[in-house]
């Protein structure tokens, strides 16, 4: 690819934000782990309670991105048939012959909308995390390719548990990216109020295409990265398992004075049952590029690994009882790992 040609999906990539604030009042930093999950090529787990316009933030990113959206809400009755499609029994007019037509279903399509996916059984959500991570459908013994670029981005209500099917850790994982979406600011709030009692509406205009996502994915995984920084992601995910820190712990100490870091590593040992798997260092380094090129820098910094870290480690740390009973969550964990890994003293961060 051309630098002119960088040059210019840089510049329509930076518009993207600007777009979307013309819909939704701040949330800047998930608007930005939104566009980080799909320039990265994975999907992408929103989770927050209700009225806080995941749904809206959604569509509003499919529109200025030219992208087909699909939104599908999950509800115990939902099928697997519902989302990737089913076969239907069709007549030749000119023969009279009857044949099975497959019928594809809302999956095919460049962004999903996966609407409160914690209501719909395992089956059903198994079925959508298969399309997920082999991005084809396999119907009757025929193989169907999802279209390309292929997203879902999911939502989940925290605060109602019952009739709700939660996703296991091992699909959890499928998700590159968990972000929570919190209140806005008081400022922000007013300004809410202030655009949606009125009579503007504001039209989003089309910003970038299915192949300008495209080339800006390949365009990602061409950032460099030091060997330092890649040593640093692989240990901020080791470090998030419990078995490591056992046989370490001593030598940890012995590396730095700060009590943080300390503690840092006692969290782990105390309140996490089972740390992230080698994927997690892999989303590390992939989202860090992606916010890396959003920055319009061809190399990561160590600022872009730390940003992305708790939304890459949230869902793949999982706690024990006793944090629980403590109130002690992942982001607890992750922001102490962050104080105890050492980082790296070169000038590349």
């Amino acid at each position: 690819m051309q630098e002119q040609q960088i040059t210019v999906l840089l510049n329509k990539l930076s518009q993207v934000s600007d777009e979307i604030a013309k819909v939704i009042v701040g949330q800047q930093a998930i608007i930005d782990e939104l566009l980080i999950s799909i320039l990265a090529g994975g999907h992408c787990l929103l989770e927050g309670v209700p009225g806080l316009a995941k749904t809206l933030m959604v569509s509003s990113l499919a529109k200025t991105l030219a992208l087909d959206f699909n939104r599908v809400q999950f509800t115990p009755d939902l099928m697997p048939s519902d989302i990737v499609g089913t076969e239907i029994l069709e007549t030749d007019h000119e023969s009279g012959e009857r044949f099975f037509k497959f019928q594809k279903g809302p999956v095919f399509t460049n962004i999903l909308l996966a609407d409160e996916i914690n209501r719909t059984p395992p089956k059903t959500q198994a079925a959508l995390l298969e399309a997920m991570q082999e991005r084809r459908i396999s119907y009757a013994g025929t193989t169907y390719d999802l279209p390309k670029p292929f997203f879902v981005l999911a939502t989940q209500n925290p605060v109602e548990q019952a009739g709700t099917y939660p996703l296991p850790e091992a699909q959890l994982d499928r998700f590159l990216m968990f972000v929570r979406v919190g209140y806005p600011t008081e400022q922000e709030e007013i300004e809410i109020l202030k655009r949606t009692t009125g009579n503007n509406h504001s039209e989003l205009n089309a910003i970038l295409t299915a192949e300008d996502i495209i080339a800006l994915q390949d365009l990602v995984r061409s950032v460099t990265v030091s060997d330092e920084l890649l040593t640093y992601a692989a240990s901020l995910a080791r470090a998030t398992r419990p078995d490591n820190h056992a046989n370490t712990d001593s030598n940890a100490a012995k590396t730095t004075s700060n009590d943080k870091a300390k503690a840092g590593c006692q969290s782990v040992i105390e309140h996490v049952r089972w740390g992230a798997g080698p994927r997690a260092g892999q989303a590390l380094i992939l989202c860090a590029k992606a916010r890396a090129l959003m920055s319009g820098r061809y190399a990561i910094s160590l600022a872009d690994i730390q940003f992305v870290a708790p939304a890459v480690l949230r869902h793949r740390i999982l706690v024990n009882f006793q944090a629980e009973a403590l109130n002690i969550s992942p982001d607890n964990v992750i922001e102490d790992l962050l104080e105890f890994v050492p980082v790296p003293t070169s000038p590349l961060q």
